[in-house]
């Protein structure tokens, strides 16, 4: 039933792709699944810059793993129809920052040369694009973070380092000892365990602490659930001790995704700005408050003595109906009043998505997904692809806006699209994707 078929060769992979038998009614409506769930990743696929698709590309196969054993007509239904819900959610970041923001650019600027670094909390870093956190990336690629930290290195630019990482505090610190490092921050239940990962922290000198604000409990995740999602049996979260707070896979989780199990298990959800005012005491680094989106809250972040926000909606991956972080970052900057720093990740995948976010006044973004894709496709050096790719199109973006330099991006360069543009641009990528669906059903 299945056949193997080679990838191009810079992939370096093959795929499998079902043929179903000829009257194998059971088998052909597997086939028609497959191919309209790889229709619409190709749909996903279409909202990426070319250069990067093929690191996307490797994730094709594990979408369409999950329908080879042929599960129900009404189940297939069910899946698809999620499929394309997720697609969507998974499009709403990127969607605003190419279609709603538009750039304006200046004329006759002389651009002959351009200076792309800036700062970040007091570090300076060589481009306002640095690496997020995402976690266990040894999921990923054997060297996971050690690999991305020494792309960071290379390119200079900041790594913030998961606190669910598969390598350790230490372990990253050793392998990238010049390069800029963050650390993100949960606030667990057991209040030593967060003080002590702030004390390593602070011993192997990295610059910053991010706190993640947003997540008291795990957002719905079907895939985890669908796929009873545990840690692979070699890989731990390496910078804890115990199996329980190391998401060890001997742990049972029965029907459930582990993650979420996890953080119910152990993340504090009763955190409130009383524990905000906690953490301040107990460190002198830079405290970056990471999930806010809302005006209100970026004014309690200022109050409570934090240095900068990260505005970011977990990668519409927390809280279904949230809006793109582009949409609400001009309320946020707004709001802070210039007294702290403030950045913006999510749907950042071209080099004038770089550039808007600047333009609407954060000082620099932060990549996720395709920092993965590059890790996956050729550990240390995918990773350093997918960097420069960016780093070489927020060039040509600000060379084309007339700015020689980040200080002479402002908000001048953007402008809001209509709401009925806004809208049309928001569903015509689903349209014919929906009408198939209507069609089979």
């Amino acid at each position: 039933m299945w056949k193997t078929q080679q990838c191009p060769q810079d992939w370096k992979r093959s795929v499998f792709i079902p043929t179903p038998k000829k009257g194998n009614a059971e088998e052909c409506s597997n086939y028609r699944t497959i191919a309209l769930i790889s229709h619409a990743s190709k749909v996903m696929l279409k909202i990426l810059p070319a250069r990067l698709q093929r690191y996307v590309n490797r994730e094709l196969p594990d979408v369409q793993a999950g329908f080879r054993k042929g599960r129900g007509t009404r189940d297939q239904i069910a899946n698809i129809c999620w499929i394309i819900e997720k697609a969507r959610e998974f499009q709403k970041n990127i969607k605003l920052i190419t279609w709603r923001w538009k750039l304006y650019p200046r004329m006759l600027r002389n651009v002959a040369e351009i200076d792309l670094s800036t700062s970040v909390l007091g570090q300076k870093v060589s481009m306002p694009i640095c690496v997020g956190a995402t976690a266990m990336q040894c999921m990923a690629h054997v060297d996971g973070e050690l690999a991305t930290v020494r792309a960071c290195r290379s390119l200079g630019t900041g790594m913030m380092l998961s606190s669910w990482a598969t390598s350790s505090i230490e372990e990253v610190a050793e392998a990238g000892p010049e390069a800029i490092r963050w650390l993100q921050l949960y606030i667990y239940k057991d209040r030593e365990v967060t003080k002590q990962l702030v004390r390593r922290a602070e011993r192997m000198g990295y610059k910053a602490i991010f706190v993640t604000v947003d997540t008291p409990y795990l957002g719905n995740r079907f895939d985890d659930v669908r796929n009873r999602f545990k840690m692979p049996p070699q890989l731990r979260m390496k910078n804890f001790e115990t199996n329980d707070l190391a998401f060890s896979p001997k742990e049972n989780f029965g029907d459930k995704s582990g993650l979420a199990a996890y953080v119910a298990k152990a993340i504090d959800p009763s955190i409130s700005w009383e524990d905000i005012k906690w953490l301040r005491r107990l460190t002198s680094l830079p405290i970056v408050a990471k999930g806010i989106l809302r005006g209100d809250d970026a004014k309690a972040a200022v109050k409570h003595g934090l240095d900068g926000i990260l505005v970011s909606n977990h990668g519409a991956r927390q809280l279904d109906g949230v809006p793109a972080t582009i949409d609400v970052l001009p309320e946020i900057v707004e709001a802070v009043e210039g007294k702290v720093e403030v950045f913006l990740d999510g749907g950042v995948r071209k080099g004038t998505d770089v550039l808007k976010a600047l333009a609407l006044g954060a000082k620099a973004v932060f990549v996720g997904r395709p920092i993965i894709w590059g890790l996956a496709s050729q550990g240390e050096k995918g990773v350093q692809d997918v960097l420069e790719i960016l780093k070489e199109e927020f060039w040509l973006a600000m060379a084309l806006s007339g700015c020689q330099n980040v200080k002479v991006i402002d908000k001048t360069l953007k402008a809001d699209t209509c709401e009925e543009e806004r809208h049309q641009s928001s569903s015509d990528s689903f349209s014919c994707l929906s009408m198939m669906v209507k069609t089979w059903l």
